[in-house]
């Protein structure tokens, strides 16, 4: 069996963040799944948002809700891969993985 790929990597001075959309959900949610692998960021990342999949209303939702939990503008979040796509790879510019794992892991249940 292949190893999993963490969903939050450092490139260069950005970070990549593999995440999972899910659209249509009753509330704004992130769900961290656990490091199998011991490494020290999350395997899994799924983002439920109330937005529907309409006309880039979920990617929006998607890059605010984030862009909210990391304290960064969304400007600062592209999507690099997975535009229509429910399984997305995020480009956060200008930060520092460690950083964004441990942003995400405080944030509390909404």
């Amino acid at each position: 069996m292949a190893a999993s790929r963490p969903a939050i990597v450092q490139d260069g001075a950005d970070v990549l963040l593999a995440v999972r959309i899910q659209p249509r959900a009753s509330r704004n949610q992130l769900i961290i799944g656990s490091s199998q692998s011991g490494g020290p960021g999350p395997e899994t990342v799924t983002v439920r948002l109330t937005a529907p999949p309409v006309e880039g209303a979920a990617n929006a939702a998607c890059r605010a809700f984030l862009a909210d939990l990391l304290g960064i503008a969304p400007s600062r979040i592209a999507i690099a891969r997975g535009e229509t796509a429910r399984h997305k790879l995020l480009r956060v510019r200008d930060a520092d993985a460690a950083t964004v794992i441990a942003r995400l892991k405080k944030t509390p249940p909404r």
